[in-house]
């Protein structure tokens, strides 16, 4: 007897200590070349048995390839690249990844994509996608690709803006092996000197979605919307007055429920015109019936308001959130997360939401489309010279298939920084069964990632500082991206490098 209560109590304790550690982090080596010269990195994510990441280097395009332990295994330079890429966006399948890539040669800007296996070299030869013939020098992409949420479709689109009254869409999809499906230019009218087209998105059958939004000035709040559908081999497209019912929206996102047939319209919306935040505004397009099923707007409570308000009144609780993540449920519901990010300057002022927008997020002759500009906003304000950036609660909101509010929590943090915005912010990941909140806090001077979780019926669970955090590693969280269930890759600071850590969640 007394041997068996040994044994339990031992396997107890190997329990305990097992659960106890609740993730692991695996560090990658620096790269010297990372220190010196590196201008731009993206995580692709796990293709194959690997992990890839791209790098920059001024001209030089690589493929740094990392196996399970974070080992660096091989590092392939990609193709004949051009002297100057003007962007690159990448989207990866279980053993390829696709680099869709655009540059200017001449008068003439190409869209270009080249295949990546497993182990970072490049596959057959480049893809010309599409060409834009212009008079100037390029600086800014003119081509933006979007994914739909199978991956099965690739959405690349430019949009012409020369003529302020009708905007011109050029839209062109292709499967996952990039033969074209359609290809379609068509014009949209623009009947407002402030009307302009944002948040453009594919569905899984190649179907595109974007909104027409006007206002009655440059950096005021939204008063028409309009969701424009464009389906996958028709050449012209279907216009939906959306009702706002003497609201004033603000920080709009659309996100296709591929499971259940709909199109969500949602945005952040006041009572006055560029009053304070009064609530969320839900708008939902059914495709099979061909109409808008759902028209709502959700007043935030008396309480939520004081939950949430921080440093702020009861009243204007919530003009420092902007929307972050949207999440569709397979039963039609859906979660949405905001955050409350501003800004100071040194003297001691504060930005307010409309300071940060200068107007259309699209302005030139050819502008890219499918873009978030409001992701984080202050990016897009006047002046943020000798500013502090700050970061702190995250809202999250569970609504039904009704668009009725479920439940609602607060993830709270306080985050600021006076020398940069890397480290701030937070970033999300979805396991199924619960939502993982990962951000740094400020402990005795030393940024610690921590990890808070929101249960399905919206219970927070507040976890410990993540063990395993090697000292002189500064996550950078909001860059990191999900390859697995419980699996995310983030960048770090480690002295004057980058480096990349793989925590595994428990």
């Amino acid at each position: 007897m007394r041997g068996t209560s040994y044994r339990y109590i031992l396997i107890c304790l190997l329990v305990v200590s097992f659960s106890s550690q609740g993730q692991k982090i695996t560090y990658s080596e620096p790269d010297d070349e990372d220190g010196r010269q590196l201008s731009q990195y993206e995580i692709l994510g796990k293709v194959g048995p690997n992990i890839l990441i791209y790098k920059n280097y001024r001209d030089d395009h690589y493929i740094s390839v990392y196996d399970q332990q974070m080992k660096m295994t091989a590092k392939e330079k990609v193709g004949k690249m051009p002297e100057r890429l003007i962007n690159a966006d990448f989207i990866t399948y279980a053993d390829y990844a696709w680099m869709i890539y655009q540059y200017q040669k001449k008068s003439v800007i190409y869209c270009m994509a080249v295949k990546l296996d497993t182990e970072g070299k490049t596959v057959g030869e480049p893809v010309q996608m599409d060409t834009t013939h212009i008079n100037f020098w390029a600086s800014n992409r003119v081509y933006n690709a979007i994914f739909s949420e199978d991956k099965q479709k690739i959405g690349v689109f430019k949009l012409n803006t020369k003529n302020e009254k009708l905007h011109v869409v050029t839209s062109s999809v292709f499967d996952k092996d990039l033969n074209l499906l359609s290809r379609h230019r068509f014009g949209m009218n623009m009947p407002g000197r402030y009307d302009y087209l944002t948040e453009f998105v594919i569905d899984n059958t190649g179907d595109i979605a974007f909104l027409r939004v006007g206002s009655s000035s440059q950096n005021d709040n939204i008063t028409k919307l309009q969701l424009i559908l464009k389906p996958l081999m028709t050449e012209g497209v279907s216009e939906h007055d959306i009702d706002l019912k003497n609201i004033y929206l603000d920080d709009l996102r659309v996100k296709v429920d591929n499971a259940n047939n709909r199109v969500l319209v949602t945005s952040l919306y006041t009572k006055a015109r560029r009053g304070n935040v009064d609530g969320i505004f839900s708008y939902i397009w059914d495709r099979k019936s061909s109409a808008g099923s759902i028209n709502i707007g959700t007043m935030f409570s008396d309480e939520l308001r004081t939950d949430a308000k921080g440093n702020n009144g009861t009243k204007t609780a919530f003009n420092d959130f902007f929307l972050r993540n949207i999440i569709m449920r397979n039963d039609g519901g859906y979660i949405v997360t905001a955050e409350s990010i501003y800004t100071t300057t040194r003297g001691g002022n504060s930005f307010n939401r409309w300071d940060y927008f200068a107007g259309s997020p699209f302005a030139g002759e050819f502008v890219p489309v499918g873009v978030n500009p409001y992701s984080y906003p202050w990016w897009r304000s006047r002046n943020l010279q000798s500013t502090r950036y700050y970061a702190d609660n995250v809202l999250v909101l569970s609504f039904n298939n009704k668009a009725e509010l479920e439940w609602s929590n607060l993830v709270r943090k306080s985050q600021y920084d006076d020398n940069s915005d890397n480290y701030l912010g937070y970033n999300m990941i979805n396991t199924g069964s619960e939502l993982h909140f990962l951000f740094n806090l400020d402990e005795k001077r030393n940024l610690m990632l921590t990890d808070q979780i929101v249960e399905p019926e919206g219970q927070l669970t507040r976890r410990p500082t993540l063990k395993n955090l090697d000292k002189g590693y500064d996550f950078m969280p909001r860059f990191g991206k999900q390859i697995s269930a419980k699996t995310i890759i983030f960048p770090c600071q480690y002295r004057n490098y980058i480096c990349f850590a793989k925590v595994e969640l428990n």
